[in-house]
């Protein structure tokens, strides 16, 4: 033992640094690797936005409300819907109908129908009927789409709640959106 300690054979000076340079490389690598998986993972975020809300009321025997909102979906991903409240009041599913488009621009949207009978099939947008689908659960939006919703009977509005300002907030895994309007008469 004694003789490996006084030994002066050693490493020479050009391999040590060819370690140093190895193990400097390999930690580069790995730092950037890690900065990559990092920045590509975040940038598919989800990121809506909400524009065109309506709420409205009508007056009528028997009085009525109706909600509605288009949705853009400009992230990077695919966005689950998976709970709409209006007034913070949860919107029951059978009362949601939606229609999905990507290559329509809403510019505004309408009362489906000035009735309301249970099943609102058609909605009035960008001043044309389309045929609305009944949602059934969470509503998918693909990356890209465009998503018009139509809530009946959204959070307990009443005659009183004409001219009064209401939330509607979308809620999806990551995020909620939140957009607030005045209540309007519709007749």
């Amino acid at each position: 033992m004694k003789n490996i300690l006084k030994s002066k054979r050693g490493l020479s000076t050009v391999v040590t640094t060819l370690i140093i340079l190895v193990v400097s490389v390999l930690l580069a690598t790995v730092v950037t690797y890690y900065a990559i998986n990092i920045t590509t993972n975040r940038m598919a975020q989800e990121s809506l936005q909400m524009s065109n809300l309506h709420v409205w009321y009508n007056t009528t025997s028997p009085g009525w409300a109706e909600a509605a909102f288009s949705l853009i979906n400009t992230g990077g991903k695919d966005v689950v819907l998976q709970s709409i409240t209006a007034r913070s009041q949860p919107s029951a599913w059978t009362n949601v109908y939606y229609w999905t488009t990507d290559t329509a621009t809403i510019s505004n949207l309408g009362v489906t129908n000035t009735t309301l009978s249970a099943t609102a099939d058609q909605g009035l947008i960008n001043g044309t009927w389309v045929t609305l689908k009944a949602a059934t659960g969470v509503i998918t939006l693909k990356a890209g789409w465009t998503l018009v919703v139509y809530i009946m009977h959204p959070g307990s509005i009443g005659q009183n709640d004409v001219g009064t300002p209401v939330d509607v907030t979308v809620f999806t895994a990551n995020a909620q959106w939140t957009q607030e309007v005045n209540v309007q008469a519709s007749q």
